[in-house]
């Protein structure tokens, strides 16, 4: 049997290259992405902040949350007014058994889960926020080594 080869057709051998730059730019291209947490570029402390950075679409009822690193406390400040942070340990220590647990209209600390919350509501501070851009700064340390040795992370998120 005999064996030749032809000529390839131009047009094929173009569409074959297209479709294999085409794959490569899709691997390249995911590989490389930053996504999720990663995107938010936040320091090794801060697990998490919501509203994310610059949200554009922000609730003026939404709530601010900050997940810590285990051993880490912190407190906010919201548009440069630096919010009371109760411990809600402490709040629940001076409880009954079985007895409600009244939580205070502040920032909450709960030291399990290294978290700060900030409800806005009319009993607190800040009733709600205002439509526009809002700026949120955490002070954060470790619990052992106090505030005197703290660092901050700020960002900002728009309410519409």
């Amino acid at each position: 049997m005999r064996f030749h080869l032809r000529r390839p057709q131009l047009s094929l051998l173009v569409a074959s290259l297209i479709i294999a730059i085409s794959m490569v730019a899709i691997g390249v291209g995911i590989s490389i992405a930053i996504t999720g947490v990663d995107r938010q570029g936040l320091p090794d402390a801060l697990e998490e902040v919501s509203p994310p950075r610059a949200a554009s679409q922000v609730p003026a009822q939404t709530q601010v949350f900050v997940d810590l690193q285990t051993g880490f406390t912190g407190v906010l400040v919201i548009d440069g007014l630096e919010l009371q942070t109760i411990n809600l340990d402490e709040v629940r220590g001076n409880s009954k058994p079985g007895q409600e647990v009244k939580v205070p209209p502040a920032t909450i600390f709960e030291p399990g889960n290294a978290t700060l919350t900030f409800d806005p509501s009319p009993e607190s501070t800040i009733s709600e926020f205002s439509q526009g851009e809002h700026i949120i700064q955490v002070i954060y340390w470790k619990s052992i080594e106090g505030r005197g040795r703290a660092r901050s992370y700020s960002w900002s998120f728009t309410v519409f």
